[in-house]
């Protein structure tokens, strides 16, 4: 009897050891942002949220930057990325009661 080995697709995954990848200027960073924030409001767009804008996702995002400073990249990417609509609200909310929300 022979004996058969299947491969699973994790077999195929290789750990290539290239050269880092170059880092972004400022200037590539704040598009990448704007789009990613573009990007979450489309989403919102798709849930009946039609007023909600890019330039509203990184205000609600940015909000608690504020008193710590901007984290890492990876961090402002996570924290766009995983924004949920209720915290959206939630902000938006608040920022109505204490006056600060823009027109």
């Amino acid at each position: 009897m022979e004996e058969h080995k299947e491969e699973s697709p994790n077999d195929e995954i290789r750990v290539s050891e290239s050269e880092p990848e170059p880092e972004l200027n400022d200037s590539e960073i704040n598009e990448t942002i704007e789009q990613l924030c573009r990007s979450k409001a489309e989403e919102f767009h798709l849930i009946g949220y039609d007023q909600v804008t890019g330039a509203d996702v990184w205000e609600c995002v940015s909000d608690k930057y504020h008193k710590k400073g901007t984290p890492q990249l990876h961090e402002v990417v996570n924290d766009i990325l995983s924004l949920k609509v209720t915290q959206f609200m939630n902000f938006i909310t608040l920022s109505m009661y204490r006056g600060e929300i823009r027109k």
